[in-house]
């Protein structure tokens, strides 16, 4: 083909040339040209204005000279255009040479990995025998617990045992007239219980429970809240029957404060019914009502009881296995599609299948993964998931993995829902409080106008009291208006009320403000008038019509997506998770099994000891830290209301385990190129960090992981584009652990093979609860 187009070009140079020569040949013949005898006339060159000459014009060429300019560009041009096609091909071939050296290096590096894939499978198979090794050590612990509670006789009983349950609350709904102060005590017993069989629905994994159990445990929770309240209601009649003996010397009204740290209950007793006493104002607090005239002169009492729970919002949905396939089953069913595979399968006995039904269920938090792709992952200790991983994409992508089998702790879990389910599933009505975006924060203020009771009077060493049925009694406000009440005018306005927002919560935007609907078993926004903030003061102040209980909302995901994330180590068992969100910076530091909030950048105005430096489970370090509004575990539905960073919950759970086994010696950080890298890849630094207290930017390295192969970036993050190009003079391997294993130190690798199993579970867990991977 080059021939003949060669051929062709020849051609037609030598068919212009003849061309040319005919032209110049005709124009050497005579007469032709005609030639004059008279020499031309010269012109004088015209003078500039300064005394100068214009130079004289060009002649113009003639037709034989301007043929052989043509001819010589055109040779030139013929000459140039050679020289570019030698080039683009001497071009083409060396491009062609290089991608030939390079898909020989890929295919040799390919090759390589494949030849040690088995081995550092079955490396990390038994590395990540940790995790189950911490599931049983979190088991024979809850089987301790109970065993010292039963032998200590502590006598209190065992919130997981039902007829002590019930004996228990049956005891204590026989006793009466017990005062406040006997009330709170027993309070603090009964709000541990509720905590106690929460942890152990949030803690325990899933498939250990039954679904009698679970419905035993909710039952007991809501049995134990509705009978403290109906307490506090009794102690509340029987401190308002002695109102009179309580009055204050200078309004005849009692007016008390009664604290400790679960409750605070605010009361006043109108016991003169003078119309001047409108505006109360209790004590040194921002706390207080204005009442119109109607109830000044009525025979009332105001309460203001403030509880730093939440005993109203409906108990969190417990996932359960969807079909009842046992961990056998499983494993049994992940060994049958691995033997087509033909790789090296390490052997099942009745130990090892004991093991691998550990690690099943030992890792994840709740996680979003589905009991069978679990089960896979942690079982393959030889095999490529690359073939599972593309027939589930899809599935994956629209319906997110759901939690069965595994449990690590509260709301560490990928979305179970999908965008469209739950969006249809969203709350119609936009006055009611969609509590999978929002949640209460500070606890509830229980606002209640109440008929006062008969008061005690003593006779003659005798304290006579007017027993009435029916116990505390509600007085109806606004009663209901009859037909001849003007209607220009309203006889029964507003009740003005200001809260104090405690100081052991933080709230980053000014929150709604909710009321309790009972009818709707929901929390909604309307109702209210003349709503005022002073977040200076943490004052809150507002109108309402009627009284209800009353709670501050805030956003669930203020603080997502993080801005910026890193895991350093500190020493052996020892590191720090540092998140950086919008408002603050967290630091949660992770100690052999326990973690706590290390540092928060906060003002002075805020009282978090309750928090701050606390070692505690991670289940209640995450309770606890949502309960004072930092919010950075997302929810099963927290991807439609945040721009998530999309990744395959395969890869990044996958990821999430392999660090945590380098937590002790290497650093961890975000990559803003792990957004362009797609779903099926996480990209992130790393570096080795020993001596030092933090990493120095030019001392990072990024790395990439699909899940079955990692490899070193050569960009960094200040490159202009990502790129998937290896690093010099590197490889990649079939797991994260060997691909920065390549660039460790011996002091690292030390520090990494003495690791406790406890840490790294726990590290595992926090990056689970956080997934900075795709919330970053």
């Amino acid at each position: 083909m080059l021939f003949n187009a060669l051929r062709l070009l020849g051609h037609c140079v030598w068919r212009d040339g003849w061309r040319m020569h005919e032209q110049l040949r005709r124009c050497e013949q005579p007469g032709e040209a005609p030639k004059s005898n008279k020499a031309p006339k010269s012109k004088k060159a015209p003078k500039s204005k300064k005394g100068g000459t214009v130079s004289e014009k060009k002649k113009k060429l003639s037709k034989i000279e301007r043929l052989k300019q043509q001819q010589e560009e055109e040779e030139k041009r013929m000459q140039e255009e050679e020289e570019a096609r030698l080039k683009a091909e001497q071009e083409a071939a060396e491009r062609f040479e290089r991608q030939q050296i390079e898909k020989r290096k890929w295919e040799a590096l390919v090759e390589k990995d494949l030849q040690r894939r088995t081995d550092e499978l079955e490396e990390l198979y038994l590395l990540e025998k940790c995790f189950p090794e911490a599931e049983k050590w979190r088991k024979e612990v809850r089987v301790l617990s109970k065993w010292d509670h039963y032998i200590e006789c502590y006598g209190t009983p065992d919130p997981s045992v039902a007829p002590e349950m019930n004996t228990f609350i049956s005891l204590w709904k026989e006793k009466r007239n017990e005062d406040i102060n006997a009330v709170m005590k027993e309070s603090k017993l009964v709000l541990n219980l509720i905590e106690k069989l929460e942890l152990i629905l949030l803690d325990t994994p899933p498939h250990e429970l039954t679904d009698e159990q679970v419905a035993q445990y909710q039952g007991s929770i809501l049995e134990l809240r509705e009978l403290l309240h109906f307490k506090f209601n009794e102690a509340t009649e029987t401190l308002l029957k002695e109102a009179s003996s309580l009055g204050d010397t200078d309004s005849g009204n009692m007016e008390t404060i009664i604290k400790d740290e679960n409750i605070t209950l605010y009361i006043w007793a109108n016991l003169k019914k003078n119309p001047k006493y409108k505006k109360i104002k209790f004590g040194d607090t921002q706390v207080g009502f204005e009442i119109p005239k109607a109830l000044a002169t009525s025979d009332i009492a105001f309460r203001i009881f403030h509880t730093n729970y939440d005993h109203f919002s409906p108990l969190p949905v417990i996932q359960r296995p969807e079909k009842p396939t046992t961990i056998e089953t499983i494993i049994e069913d992940s060994a049958e599609k691995e033997t087509p595979k033909e790789e090296a399968v390490p052997e099942a006995g009745a130990e090892e299948a004991t093991e691998n039904r550990e690690l099943v269920t030992s890792s994840v938090t709740t996680t979003e993964i589905r009991t069978e792709e679990a089960s896979v992952n942690f079982t393959k200790s030889t095999t490529s998931l690359k073939e599972e991983a593309e027939a589930k994409k899809e599935e994956t992508e629209t319906k997110p993995l759901k939690p069965e089998s595994i449990s690590v702790g509260p709301m560490a879990t990928l979305p179970e829902k999908s965008i469209p389910d739950a969006i249809t599933e969203a709350v119609i009505d936009e006055d009611v409080v969609d509590l999978r975006g929002f949640t209460p924060l500070g606890g509830i203020y229980h606002l209640n106008i109440l008929q006062l009771p008969p008061q005690c009077k003593q006779v003659k060493g005798w304290t006579i009291v007017e027993l009435i049925s029916g116990g505390l009694q509600a007085f109806m406000y606004p009663p209901d208006i009859a037909d001849d009440v003007s209607e220009t005018e309203n006889p029964y306005p507003p009740i003005e009320v200001m809260i104090e927002i405690n100081k052991n919560v933080v709230f980053f935007e000014k929150p709604m403000v909710a009321r309790w609907d009972s009818e709707g078993k929901g929390w909604r926004t309307d109702g209210f008038v003349s709503l005022y903030y002073n977040m200076k003061e943490r004052i809150v102040s507002f109108s309402v019509e009627s009284v209800y209980p009353i709670t501050l909302i805030q956003d669930n995901h203020i603080h997502m997506p993080y801005e910026s994330w890193e895991l350093r180590p500190l020493c052996l068992n020892e590191a720090v998770l540092n998140i950086t969100t919008t408002f603050t910076d967290i630091d949660i530091q992770i100690k052999d099994n326990q973690c706590m909030l290390a540092a928060v950048e906060l003002g002075d105005d805020y009282e978090l000891s309750h928090l701050l430096g606390k070692w505690m489970t991670i289940t209640s370090l995450i309770i606890a830290m949502k309960q004072t509004g930092f919010n950075i575990f997302p929810s099963e539905y927290s991807h439609v209301y945040v721009a998530v960073n999309n990744k395959d919950p395969l890869v990044e759970m996958k990821a999430y385990r392999q660090m945590a086994l380098l937590a002790s010696a290497f650093s961890f950080s975000w990559s803003k190129w792990n957004k362009q890298s797609g779903p099926e890849k996480v990209v992130f630094k790393a570096s080795e960090l020993l001596q030092k207290e933090y990493v120095e930017d030019n001392e990072w390295s990024l790395y990439m992981f699909n899940g079955e192969r990692a490899q070193k970036l050569k960009i960094n993050e200040l490159s202009e584009a990502f790129s998937e190009e290896l690093e010099d003079d590197t490889e990649f391997h079939s797991t994260l652990y060997h691909m920065i294993k390549d660039f460790t130190s011996e002091d690292a690798l030390q520090k990494i093979r003495h690791s406790n199993y406890l840490f790294i579970d726990a590290v595992c867990k926090l990056l689970l609860s956080t997934r900075v991977l795709t919330y970053s």
